[in-house]
């Protein structure tokens, strides 16, 4: 019978980083992430986890009592510091656009320097369940609260969206551009992360804002030739 689980300091207590038992703990999910990666969360069991890690099974169970709770705690750690990133990052940032700009190149910088963590996150979606499935699920459901409210100043700020797109489809869409990733990029060909993020900030920010930016131009225009046109008010 496997000892009960223990909470994991580093990431459920904010114990000091650096420590013997952060370090190893990090390996752990490391391993974890890999084992997942390559194996597919229902394919991996405890003993693939001992073995990449090079911890006993009983070890192991020590401190986690399940598959479950490793995942969980990958899901956790990853959210928490893209959010973390992106919060120190967007401080000092006001304008619109350039804070999802901002946005975009978190989310890629992250993706794309821990691609098998994000494999994971993309692929195991529904595999956590009870109370550790919710507490990622309200973690998730903060990060596009984040965004959708990045995109709600912008379509305040420059009087609408592109067709009138909804928020919530637009920041679904821009999701859907950033997720998926992973299939097709190739280090050694495509562009580095920074570069990427400029050029999906401009295919998304030009998609949703194309039309919207014209209609102001043009209605700036008329309203300029109509008055224009208007007679002047006589004075007598």
């Amino acid at each position: 019978m496997p000892a009960r689980a223990r909470k994991p300091r580093s990431l459920e207590t904010g114990a000091a980083a650096g420590s013997r038992f952060d370090r190893r703990l990090g390996e752990i999910l490391d391993h974890a992430t890999t084992v997942f990666y390559e194996k597919g969360y229902e394919g991996a069991s405890m003993r693939d986890l001992s073995r990449s890690s090079g911890m006993s099974l009983a070890g192991l169970y020590y401190y986690f009592d399940s598959k479950e709770k490793l995942l969980h705690l990958i899901q956790k750690h990853t959210f928490a510091t893209i959010m973390e990133q992106l919060k120190l990052r967007l401080e000092g940032v006001s304008d619109p656009e350039e804070r999802i700009r901002v946005f975009i190149r978190n989310h890629l910088e992250y993706f794309l320097a821990n691609m098998k963590a994000m494999k994971v996150l993309s692929h195991e979606d529904e595999a956590l369940t009870g109370s550790l499935g919710a507490e990622i699920a309200a973690m998730k459901r903060e990060y596009f609260r984040l965004c959708r409210g990045l995109v709600e100043d912008l379509k305040r700020t420059r009087g609408g969206l592109n067709g009138d797109i909804s928020t919530r489809t637009a920041v679904l869409c821009l999701f859907g551009m950033m997720n998926w990733i992973y299939t097709w990029h190739n280090p050694r060909t495509d562009l580095p992360a920074d570069e990427l993020a400029d050029q999906m900030a401009n295919s998304f920010l030009h998609g949703v804002l194309g039309n919207a930016r014209e209609k102001r131009t043009r209605e700036a225009g008329s309203g300029q030739k109509t008055a224009a046109k208007r007679p002047a008010v006589s004075s007598n």
